[in-house]
């Protein structure tokens, strides 16, 4: 399944369902799939073409751990609404239910399709970069970037799958590119100040940190990786402020913000677990 599932659109003009349909979509949204699938189950007994819903029925079943009986609502609609949407949603669900020599046959089904549906390029680049597969998805992507340059999401999945393949350079121009057309883009400013840190560029990799910082405050696994940078950096202080408050964010942070400041060529090495705890100021039980 792709990791940037599709969200059908709620029709513009009401019609038979459309109420029903709505609240699905909504219900989907605020991660409520049970609700999700009963309404969308609901407008399919009635209107068994109606594609929006047969898409969120297969959305909801997905989000439930469910994707067998998403494969065969997605299989059914696909049939009857030759639709390129509900195909790279089935390919997801065929993937996610263990077929994913069935879902790579969709998929290139669907991205032979003129004209061509951009997301269905991005979820088999998507499935072929999960199977290692990584040329095979460059060449998938950079098919899909030739027919819709402006697509974000193809770029940032072709800049992290050359990140795969060490082809630093090549990634981070794809990361550039996006995050000067949407400065605030947060999953843009981790990926590109990722490659920086790979780099060594720690000053440069910092400040994309702050501003990711600054769009989810909360993101602790940012701020830890933050406070690893301005180690490498010298700055101390600053550091141990951000890991001390990555660490207890969340316990399962304090492992990795002990290992930072071991494994920092300017960090510091504790003896006992306990001392690291006190340092860190996590409380032990």
């Amino acid at each position: 399944m792709s990791k940037r599932p599709l969200r059908p659109s709620v029709p513009e003009r009401p019609g038979s369902g459309n109420a029903a349909i709505e609240r699905a979509a909504f219900a989907l949204r605020m991660q409520r799939p049970d609700e999700a699938e009963r309404l969308a189950a609901s407008v399919l007994k009635s209107d068994r073409g109606n594609s929006i819903a047969a898409q969120i029925l297969g959305r909801a079943l997905m989000v439930q751990n469910r994707p067998a009986e998403a494969v065969v609502v997605l299989e059914r609609a696909a049939r009857r609404s030759n639709d390129p949407a509900i195909e790279t949603l089935l390919a997801g669900a065929l993937a996610a239910a263990g077929r994913r020599d069935d879902a790579l046959e969709q998929l290139r089904k669907t991205t032979a399709r003129r004209p061509a549906f951009p997301p269905a390029f991005l979820e088999h680049g998507g499935q072929l970069s999960r199977l290692g597969r990584l040329d095979e998805a460059v060449a998938v992507l950079e098919s899909g970037l030739a027919l819709a340059p402006e697509m974000a999401d193809l770029h940032m999945e072709l800049g992290y799958v050359q990140l795969k393949r060490n082809k630093r350079r090549r990634a981070r121009a794809q990361f550039e590119r996006v995050l000067a057309a949407t400065p605030e883009r947060h999953d843009t400013l981790l990926a590109l100040a990722k490659v920086m840190a790979l780099d060594g560029e720690y000053a440069a990799a910092a400040e994309l940190y702050r501003r990711a910082l600054g769009v989810r405050p909360d993101d602790i696994v940012t701020r830890n990786n933050l406070g690893i940078c301005l180690l490498e950096m010298g700055e101390r202080g600053a550091a141990e402020t951000n890991l001390r408050a990555a660490a207890r964010g969340a316990p399962q942070m304090a492992g990795r913000s002990i290992t930072a400041l071991a494994s920092a060529s300017r960090g510091r090495f504790f003896l006992r677990p306990s001392a690291a705890a006190k340092f860190l100021q996590i409380e032990q039980r």
